[in-house]
C-alpha cells in the first residue's frame, strides 16, 4: 500500500496529463460527431430551450418536437425541417468549436498559455452544458400516467439526455484541474 501511495503521489503531473488527455479524446468523438445527422438532430432540445444558445436556430422551442428523427432513421420531412432550422450548420460550428477546445486542452502539455485557454473554455463549455439541467425539459422523465407505487418523473429523475448532461460536471471540474496546473507553470515559469 505504500508503494502505491508513493507512485501515485509521484505521478500527478502525469496524471493531469491523462486528464488533458482524456478530455480531448472527448471533445474530438463528441464534436466529430456534430457533422452527422443524428448528432445534430439530437442537440436540437438543449438548444432549443437555451436562453444562452436559442438565437442559432430560426424556429422556436418546442416546435422541434414534430420533428424528432430517431437515432440511425431519417425521415426527409424532418430533415428538410433541421435544415430551414439551421439544426445541421450550427452543429458543424459547434462540433468545431468543441474539437478546438479538447486541442488547445491537450496542448496544455506543453504550452501551458495554451493548456490555460483550453481548460477554462472546458470549464465554460461545462457550466453551459449543465445549464441544460434548468433550461431543457427533456432531461427529467416525463409524465407518461404510471403509478408505481408513487409516481417518477420530473425531478429528481434524470432521463438519458439529464444523465449524459449531469455528468459534465466531471468534464467542469477536469478543465479547472487543467487550468490550475497551467496557472502554476506559468506561475513558476515567470519566478
Amino acid at each position: 500500500m505504500q508503494k502505491l501511495l508513493l507512485i501515485l503521489s509521484q505521478s500527478q503531473s502525469s496524471i493531469i496529463h491523462l486528464i488533458r488527455f482524456s478530455i480531448f479524446v472527448v471533445m474530438l468523438w463528441i464534436g466529430g460527431l456534430k457533422a452527422f445527422q443524428y448528432e445534430a438532430d439530437g442537440i436540437v432540445p438543449f438548444v432549443a430551450n437555451s436562453p444562452l444558445m436559442s438565437f442559432f436556430y430560426y424556429k422556436e422551442a418546442p416546435e422541434y418536437k414534430n420533428y424528432r428523427n430517431p437515432e440511425g432513421k431519417t425521415v426527409q420531412k424532418n430533415i428538410d425541417w433541421h435544415k430551414e432550422n439551421n439544426t445541421y450548420l450550427f452543429s458543424y460550428g459547434l462540433g468545431t468549436v468543441i474539437v478546438c477546445i479538447g486541442l488547445l486542452t491537450f496542448l496544455g502539455i506543453w504550452s501551458p498559455k495554451i493548456g490555460l485557454l483550453g481548460g477554462l473554455l472546458t470549464f465554460g463549455m461545462s457550466l453551459v452544458t449543465l445549464s441544460f439541467l434548468i433550461t431543457t425539459p427533456e432531461v427529467y422523465v416525463p409524465n407518461l400516467g404510471g403509478d408505481f407505487p408513487t409516481p417518477q418523473f420530473g425531478f429528481p429523475y434524470l432521463s438519458g439526455a439529464g444523465r449524459l448532461v449531469l455528468k459534465d460536471i466531471i468534464m467542469l471540474a477536469a478543465g479547472l484541474i487543467c487550468a490550475s496546473d497551467c496557472a502554476k507553470r506559468l506561475l513558476q515559469k515567470a519566478n
